[in-house]
């Protein structure tokens, strides 16, 4: 059965300005891209071309890679926190076994004989250049397991974002894209600070 004229007139009107109203939309974070990427260095304004910033604006539309990129954001940060916190750990540790074989050491010279002394510091300082070496490797694993850790979250947020459709984002070590990858993440919380702004004003 053929709908009535009037509802389908309707019908395409609403769609016309939903239509126009996601244009508007995208012209206006179009336009806020290209004067927020003015602020960026001049090696990575020529990287971003009018038709990355038009797509990046395209995918800004609905306001899902924005909760995207603050939920990608967060766990960030929560990483950083974490494996700064087990760093600290590992150093307080550190400190204590020093100190622990410090006392160690004194305690065994107060009770030691004279002539056997040279022997026991010898001893001891082996044991002491023993104990060093190992902290150095220990604190050395921990900085590879951190960087490792962060390149892995890099990782994350590149397949992440590329699977959202957001344009400049792919898996790559490559420091010139990780740089313009890192540059678009900023113009990306900057939009969305400037958005959660101009709601409050409206509101």
């Amino acid at each position: 059965m053929a709908r009535p004229g009037g509802f389908e007139a309707a019908e395409q009107q609403q769609q016309q300005e939903v239509l126009s109203r996601q244009q508007e939309r995208h012209y206006r974070l179009l336009a806020e891209l290209q004067a927020l990427v003015k602020a960026l260095p001049s090696a990575c304004q020529q990287r971003l071309s009018y038709t990355t910033l038009s797509e990046l604006a395209l995918a800004l539309l609905d306001g899902t890679v924005f909760e995207i990129v603050q939920g990608l954001l967060e766990i960030q940060h929560l990483t950083e926190k974490n494996l700064y916190s087990q760093r600290r750990q590992l150093h307080s540790e550190h400190r204590g076994l020093k100190q622990e074989l410090f006392h160690r050491h004194k305690e065994a010279q107060q009770c030691c004989r004279p002539h056997n002394l040279p022997l026991l510091r010898a001893a001891q300082q082996r044991e002491m250049e023993a104990m060093e070496q190992q902290i150095r490797e220990e604190q050395r694993m921990m900085d590879e397991k951190i960087v490792l850790e962060l390149d892995q979250k890099v990782i994350d947020q590149q397949s992440t974002l590329e699977k959202a459709g957001v344009s400049g984002f792919y898996i790559t070590t490559n420091p010139q894209e990780l740089t313009l990858q890192m540059n678009l993440l900023e113009l990306i919380r900057k939009l969305q600070q400037k958005e959660a702004e101009a709601e409050k004003t409206f509101s």
